[in-house]
């Protein structure tokens, strides 16, 4: 739930009932109170949703209901500028033991090509024994958002989402 996944989950919590998840138990605790230490959201935003449409958890067990999972986390570059994809697997990891037949999840990091279908879906396909694009499904959507710009916000720029799949 940072700078990329806090307005992509209150954007979506407009129409629909959404669980945020972060590992960061500090984070959810500050995002309950109504602050946003990324400055992405104000309070007045956060409070409109939290508590309604969005619930914010730790808890991996509470995303057990969940049909479509967005995975928001960095990719930090490594000190030979290569990316370090631990973040993008961990989440896949954690993703895999909630994942259900019909189940549909969406990276949302900056990756480069081929991290989604040729990391990230045998991690899921090992873990919990589904097929992807018989059992589950998987999509890519490119990081938009530029952080601390307040006038090209998630909910004003155009989504790229592509999927595995044509439904």
């Amino acid at each position: 739930l940072g700078y990329v996944g806090l307005p992509l989950a209150t954007a979506f919590a407009s129409k629909y009932q959404v669980i945020g998840f972060d590992i960061n138990q500090k984070r959810i605790t500050e995002l309950n109170k109504g602050l946003d230490l990324t400055n992405e959201l104000t309070t007045e935003q956060l409070n409109k949703v939290i508590g309604s449409s969005l619930k914010l958890t730790t808890v991996l067990d509470d995303l057990s209901e969940c049909t479509v999972y967005i995975v928001t986390v960095p990719t930090p570059v490594t000190s030979s500028k290569s990316p370090d994809l631990t973040p993008v697997i961990k989440a896949t990891e954690s993703v895999s033991k909630v994942l259900k037949k019909g189940d549909t999840v969406v990276y949302e990091s900056t990756v480069y090509p081929g991290v989604t279908e040729e990391v990230c879906v045998p991690i899921l396909e090992e873990k919990t024994g589904l097929k992807f694009n018989e059992d589950f499904f998987v999509g890519y959507s490119p990081e938009r958002i530029n952080p601390g710009d307040k006038k090209h916000t998630i909910t004003k720029i155009k989504k790229v989402v592509s999927g595995s799949t044509l439904e």
